[in-house]
């Protein structure tokens, strides 16, 4: 069994496509190899700058020989028909064989399709993949047509096995495929015959060229942690530019170089930054002072001079770069700590819109410092810090350094909010309001953090559901569902008890108020606000505006002017506040999932009152999650759902509702006796555990009604003859659900 060796030859590809273009070329040829008939038992792809190279083992040396039977149309069909059929089968009338069916004679056709040797179906499969490769983009060079990442100078092609290895003949526009390529573009240029992987693979190392990217990026880090170690140095680690800088070299070269001392007091996040985004350096630092020192640079050669010219350009380099990062800082230092602080940044936000249709990046600032004071009780932050810190967050997007890399924004505000002497809470803030950014990424836990971040992230949802921006299918171009997950986490991990909804109406109202057909002004808000205050229920839950609009509904007589305005202000928010909820559980069904808590448990549970308590649901979950696990829970559900199937259908057949409560005196047998007593004793250990959340002890006394609920089914009949006792039987199933009701709608879990 042969085994092929394919490599692309080019100029030099983006560091960030080759491991996409690697595995792209090992799938669609392996995928037309197989779908043509040649199996194989394993395949590699590996790349360099100048090269993808693709090898696969075990090759079949021809496709099989392929026979299949099709059955045509009846004996005597008209002979269009007939016809047809033989044109798809490519035979003529005389090799159709006739067979008698239940249906009568039908024609049948023995098709049989040699197979093919392994080169002529290798050609045609690559040279398919070369035409369609699915670059992000392409170019054509010259007169052909062919479009590729850079200019594709050869293609390698050869079968090898025991008796040697043949070329798979190709011809793309001119490019003819051959058996050789060639080592590194500068320390060996010459070409390079080959006769299969291994041979190619050392060749190649021969000629200064490491073909593994792996190998490659394994090679770099020792090398660099070696070097800054002998230093009593360390590598600020960053496995993204390390795959970067793997794809940028053949022939990896490391080199350490210093940076001038003029430039060793700026932020270490900037030194890495500069280097990283400008130089693709590693920053290398003191780990005593955490202080960014020196750089490591990969060369693609090795030189005379050990790479002394090489290290003297790219220092040269820098400290013009840097240069700039220093003229920034102190800049943006003097601005921070004059007279005018930052505010003089947030003023010119007031010129930089954040969205055509919800206003400006300073608009936005106002409704976030808002949000963040009325958050702020409920995190346990103070009111005025909050909304100080919510005031200045943004503050460094006008700073010169955040202008230069927007991937310092937050950062830069801490350093600049220490700068202008403001409190350490509200500069922590600055940095940690856009946390987190992603499932890996810390949550803040600092109270004045926490409100600042939920503040931000509930604007911007609120902001995009007014204007009907939402995510759909894969689409989500304002990252709102990493939004949503952001909220979610930072009510989890922080142990948040928050209504989601009434906060959401909040930022609805002024989102209302900035959009240009709000009308809504800062009165009317505020006196919703108060009366959000005064209708509010006892307990952890605030009042919503479907709870205002229940208020506005029952009030009767003359309506003064001003709760005429209120009226206006609550019913301008749409229903917009229940979908925006929905999409905040959809978001939390993913996240819980992925711990293991099953989706019909969350279903179960965010049916029941007060699921927009994120903390609150995700703990009645949990212990339901629990709960189902065990036998009694198992067998629980079992019961419950036979007594709401009965029930449910003995209600719609007779038109009533079984909810008046049961009468023990009609009771007939012990287990029903028995069920009355469990039931009252349920009801009672259940209710004021679910009062109290202590969810374990609730999923408890659902446990003690499993023994009761299996005796009842297994000794009673319910549809009894005696109307008056299937009338109290149903009742009794109705207590069922309705003291299980208390914990879960158990309708919802499959099982």
């Amino acid at each position: 069994m042969p085994d092929l060796l394919i490599e692309l030859f080019s100029e030099e590809i983006p560091a960030r496509m080759q491991a996409r273009a690697a595995e792209d070329l090992k799938k669609r040829v392996t995928d037309g190899l197989v779908e043509a008939g040649l199996t194989y038992s394993g395949a590699a792809a590996l790349s360099t700058p100048r090269r993808l190279t693709l090898a696969v083992d075990g090759l079949l040396a021809e496709s099989p020989t392929i026979r299949e039977e099709r059955k045509g149309p009846k004996v005597g069909a008209p002979d269009k028909a007939i016809e047809g059929f033989l044109r798809g089968a490519g035979l003529t009338r005389d090799q159709l064989e006739e067979r008698e069916t239940p249906k009568g004679a039908v024609y049948f056709a023995l098709i049989e399709k040699p197979g093919r040797p392994a080169a002529e179906i290798i050609a045609e499969v690559l040279e398919t993949t070369i035409r369609t490769f699915p670059w992000p983009k392409s170019m054509r060079w010259g007169a052909g047509s062919l479009r590729w990442v850079r200019p594709l100078h050869s293609i390698l092609c050869i079968l090898s096995d025991e008796a040697g290895a043949t070329v798979v003949d190709l011809d793309i526009d001119g490019i003819k495929s051959g058996n050789t390529t060639r080592g590194h573009r500068f320390m060996a240029p010459d070409q390079i015959t080959v006769t299969g992987f291994d041979d190619y693979a050392a060749k190649l190392k021969r000629a200064h060229v490491v073909l593994d990217p792996r190998e490659r990026a394994e090679a770099i880090w020792q090398e660099a942690t070696n070097q800054a170690f002998a230093s009593g140095l360390e590598v600020v680690e960053d496995k993204g530019l390390l795959a970067e800088v793997a794809g940028l070299v053949e022939c990896p070269v490391v080199l350490m170089g210093a940076i001038d001392a003029e430039f060793l007091e700026l932020p270490a996040e900037v030194l890495q930054t500069s280097m990283k985004e400008h130089q693709k350096f590693f920053s290398v630092k003191n780990p005593k002072t955490g202080r960014i020192e020196k750089f490591i640079t990969v060369a693609n050669r090795e030189t005379a001079d050990n790479g002394a010219t090489i290290l003297a350009g790219n220092q040269k380099v820098l400290s013009a770069r840097l240069a700039d990062a220093k003229f920034f800082w102190e800049n943006d230092l003097r601005t921070a700590k004059s007279e005018a602080g930052m505010s003089a940044w947030v003023e010119n936000l007031g010129n930089v819109t954040f969205h055509n249709k919800l206003g400006t990046q300073a608009a936005r600032i106002d409704r976030i410092a808002a949000l963040a004071r009325e958050i702020a009780p409920v995190v346990g932050a103070d009111a005025g810090l909050a909304e100080q810190a919510a005031r200045v967050a943004k503050a460094d997007l006008s700073s010169e350094m955040v202008y230069e890399f927007p991937e310092l924004q937050g950062l830069m505000g801490r350093y600049y909010a220490q700068a202008a002497g403001l409190p350490q809470e509200v500069a922590n803030a600055c940095e940690q309001h856009y946390s987190p950014l992603g499932p890996g990424d810390d949550v803040p836990s600092e109270p004045v953090s926490v409100a600042v971040a939920l503040a931000d992230k509930l604007d911007t949802l609120t902001g995009f559901w007014a204007i009907d921006e939402k995510p759909t299918g894969s689409k989500d171009p304002f990252a709102l569902r990493r939004a949503a997950l952001g909220v979610i986490r930072l009510v989890l991990e922080n142990d948040v008890r928050i209504s989601l909804e009434r906060f959401s109406d909040l930022g609805l109202l002024r989102q209302e108020k900035n959009c240009e057909s709000g009308g809504i002004g800062d009165q009317e808000i505020t006196g919703l606000q108060d009366l959000l205050e005064e209708i509010a229920e006892h307990g952890v839950y605030g009042a919503t505006i479907r709870e205002v609009r229940a208020y506005f509904d029952q009030t009767r007589g003359e309506e003064e002017s001003q709760v005429l305005l209120l009226k206006k202000a609550a019913a301008s928010v749409p229903d917009t506040s229940i979908d925006l909820l929905s999409f905040f559980h959809d978001r939390l069904k993913v996240f819980l999932r992925d711990q293991g808590i099953r989706h019909d448990v969350i279903d179960a549970c965010i049916a029941m009152d007060g699921n927009d308590d994120l903390t609150l649901l995700v703990k009645r979950a949990r212990a339901l999650e629990d709960f189902m696990k065990t036998e009694d829970g198992t067998n629980l559900l079992q019961g419950f759902k036979r007594a709401n199937n009965i029930l449910s259908q003995a209600e719609e057949k007779d038109g009533v509702e079984y909810s008046y409560g049961a009468d023990r005196k009609f009771a007939e047998d012990d287990t029903e006796k028995a069920l009355f007593d469990a039931l009252e004793a349920g009801g009672g250990a259940i209710s004021p555990a679910i009062e109290a959340e202590d969810f374990a002890a609730a999923m408890r006394g659902m446990a003690a009604l499993r023994a009761p609920i299996d005796a009842f089914f297994e000794a009673v009949q319910v549809n009894a003859d005696s109307e008056v006792v299937r009338r109290n039987r149903l009742n009794l199933l109705s207590q069922i659900r309705q003291v299980c009701g208390q914990v879960a709608d158990l309708t919802k879990i499959e099982g």
